[in-house]
């Protein structure tokens, strides 16, 4: 395996100067650092991100030696200034991006100089990738303070294998349409040649803003941009299964489990476990208490909820206001409900040592885990994986992406005080056989899909991502193949050029009209068709009206509606083969009902064939509606000599006889050539690829699987490529 070049935020290990004791190596808390901290070290590896400490606090002679302890560990330091991390961190990330990416777009600040700023953090870590990437390597970029940097190293270096993972939650395009930066944003995102995401749901979020936004259509998971292909999927994070399901047997954890057993009483045991966080729902979990407890007062002195809040964000406004309020309810409903031998809430606000964590989870009865919005949350996983053999509960939050994983929890709207508080009265009434069987489930599950195997499931299809477009990559048209056919077409007696129109000579534009051949095109036509040896064909799905309305050449053969007419000068338009057209009677009405149906469609009307456009539809209504109309049109054409041709943006029915090869095919016979040279972009060109001799030069526009032998990237290098064959004579 390659060397594997991990990006993030922040390095597994931090660095911090203290007054008096110098620098000081930590390992760092969170989840990424947590679960890929020793994952990594198993391969041959570097980890690049901000060690946590500001350069203003740093001497340069310190700088050395922090590099060369952190190389140690392979890990290679981002050095920031304090005015960067408060802009970048505290502002765009945390001020900006959390908020909406969360669902509170009320708490979203679109200040520009954090998006400034974020810009040119994101260019620091560009230029720290660009002192120590090696050719071979794979790059995997984590999370949603990265997400520029993917296309940045994709530009400086094209050949690098990209992987990229949001660790929270992609907002569906409603929300994420709010953001001024939008565009840039996802062309960061698209960058990569692996893009993951924790549920199907983000991943779906994420291509439909691709597409209304950016007008690029996923197909089965795969986005072409500029010629590469992006594979979007959904990974769901594990954790360190084995660690936590062998708590039982761990020394330091049953002795802590004790303990808290001694201190809590014989009662039975919640927890609650988050960092401070408006995301987190811990508002509504304290108001689901003190209604429990007022609805059902038999459970008076019977339970101990222990509120484990991680402080988070110090001095932020909101964080600020937040911590208050939970002080607030936590003092109201202990003076509420508390006395001398029971309180309802141990209120503990500190991030807890692993052990004592573990601990906790271990001796709970139940793990209220109701956040309003989670990318995935982890502690619903570590708490269940104690659960091995064990009775143990979990209420989780339907808006938690480990939902779609822990179908057998008990669910919930962490919205529905009402629902959390019946919730956990179900928590409290399962018998042990019930919660035994519920955790077997899910523990067999996490068993299986750990954070070593998370890791590598991505690496694998990162790697086979990277295949993907090394095996398109070798269709490219290089200098090299570019000018083997210049040195063919320059020796060649006679030539014989088929050239498709939309998508390949122009862009596709809104409407058909729009494409009208430009000046320059004119002129590319004017000097293929005024050397003597040339035979150019333009094959085209358009109506013959629009066609010689726009090329008055005479040595140019136009074909229209796919081959079921065509023109050579002087002759005037012909059929290869008689045609009817009385089916369109029979067809029409449905297809302007499917028109008025779909704002934004409109049906074209062509000799042989009908063809209902969809560019300017709403894309999510259009997916609909074309399935709608190619079902109803394939039912009503079963008996009919027509088939159902799916276009770019477009639904077409015509003849089934007719299509680009065998007209093809007939010029192939009436202009023998000795170079032949084909060029399209969609699969109703396939059909030539495939009818021409071995020794013809095919070429499609775009990357897809194709019968074609290379591949470019635009109409715009489709015109320079056939310029400079013109050159070639001079």
């Amino acid at each position: 395996m390659p060397r594997l070049v991990i990006i993030s935020n922040r390095l597994p290990i931090s660095v911090q100067k203290k007054p008096g004791s110098g620098i000081e190596y930590q390992r760092s808390a969170g989840g990424l650092a947590t679960g890929l901290g020793s994952f990594y070290k198993n391969y041959e590896s570097l980890w690049i991100g901000w060690p946590g400490v500001v350069r203003e606090e740093l001497k340069i002679a310190e700088v050395k030696p922090i590099q060369d302890k952190l190389k140690e560990e392979k890990c290679y330091p981002v050095f920031l200034s304090r005015k960067d991390v408060d802009r970048y961190y505290n502002g765009f990330c945390n001020r900006t991006i959390w908020p909406l990416f969360h669902y509170f777009p009320t708490y979203a600040d679109y200040d520009n100089e954090y998006w400034k700023t974020y810009k040119k953090v994101n260019k620091i870590f560009l230029d720290t990738v660009a002192e120590i990437l090696k050719p071979d390597d794979l790059v995997w970029i984590h999370d949603y303070q990265l997400m520029l940097l993917p296309n940045m190293i994709c530009e400086m270096f094209p050949e690098t294998v990209i992987g990229f993972f949001l660790h929270i939650p992609f907002p569906s395009y409603e929300i994420f349409r709010l953001l001024p930066w939008r565009n840039e944003i996802l062309m960061g995102f698209l960058g990569s040649n692996l893009i993951g995401f924790h549920t199907y749901d983000y991943a779906r979020h994420f291509q439909s803003s691709v597409r209304q936004l950016l007008g690029l259509d996923s197909i089965l998971g795969q986005i072409n941009v500029n010629g590469r292909i992006v594979k979007i999927d959904a990974f769901p994070m594990g954790i360190d299964y084995h660690f936590y399901s062998n708590a039982g047997k761990n020394v330091e954890i049953v002795e802590e489990s004790e303990k808290l057993k001694e201190k809590l009483g014989n009662r039975k045991i919640i927890i609650s476990v988050d960092r401070l966080d408006y995301t987190k729902g811990i508002i509504n979990r304290l108001k689901a208490i003190d209604l429990f407890i007022e609805k059902n007062p038999e459970y008076e002195k019977k339970f101990t909820l222990v509120l484990v809040v991680v402080p988070s964000r110090i001095g932020t406004k909101n964080y600020f206001l937040l911590k208050k309020q939970v002080d607030e309810m936590v003092g109201y409903i202990n003076g509420k409900y508390g006395s001398i031998e029971w309180i309802p809430i141990w209120y503990l606000y500190r991030q807890l040592p692993l052990i004592n964590l573990t601990a906790l989870y271990n001796i709970a009865d139940v793990a209220l885990v109701t956040p309003l919005r989670d990318g995935m949350n982890l502690v619903a996983k570590e708490y269940l994986a104690t659960k091995t053999e064990k009775k143990g509960v979990l209420i989780l939050s339907e808006m938690a992406g480990a939902a779609r994983e822990l179908g057998e929890a008990i669910i919930v709207n962490p919205n529905d005080i009402e629902a959390i508080v019946e919730a956990i009265r179900r928590a409290f009434s399962l018998s042990d056989e019930e919660q035994i069987e519920m955790n077997r489930i899910m523990n067999r599950r996490l068993s299986r899909y750990t954070i070593e195997k998370w890791a590598k499931e991505f690496l694998e299809s990162l790697i086979k991502a990277g295949d993907i477009q090394l095996e398109y990559s070798t269709k490219k048209m290089t200098k090299t193949i570019r000018n083997r056919i210049q040195k063919d077409y320059l020796s060649a007696q006679q030539r014989l050029l088929l050239l498709d129109y939309d998508g390949t000579l122009v862009a596709f534009a809104d409407t058909p009209r729009k494409a009208k051949p430009d000046e320059r095109l004119l002129n590319l036509l004017k000097k293929l068709t005024n050397d003597k040896k040339n035979q150019v064909a333009i094959i085209s799905g358009r109506k013959k009206e629009t066609l010689e309305s726009w090329f008055d050449l005479s040595r140019l053969i136009l074909v229209a509606e796919h081959g079921a007419w065509i023109k050579k000068a002087p002759n005037d338009w012909q059929t290869i083969e008689p045609l009817s057209n009385q089916w369109k009677e029979q067809i029409r009405p449905l297809m302007e009902h499917y028109v008025d149906w779909t704002p934004g469609s409109f049906l074209e009307e062509k000799d042989f064939s009908l063809v209902w456009h969809y560019r300017k539809a709403d894309p999510n209504l259009a997916d609909v509606r074309t399935k709608e109309l190619e079902n109803a049109l394939l039912d009503l054409i079963a008996n009919l000599n027509l088939g159902v041709l799916r276009g770019n943006k477009i639904i077409e029915i015509k003849n089934v006889s007719i299509n680009k090869g065998r007209i093809a095919s007939l010029l192939l016979k009436d202009y023998p050539a000795d170079f032949i040279l084909a060029v399209g972009d969609d699969y109703t060109d396939e059909d030539i690829f495939m009818v021409l001799p071995e020794n013809a030069y095919t070429i499609k526009v775009g990357i897809s699987s194709t019968y074609a032998h290379y591949s470019i990237q635009s109409p715009e290098d489709v015109r320079q490529f056939l310029f400079e064959l013109t050159e070639v004579n001079q």
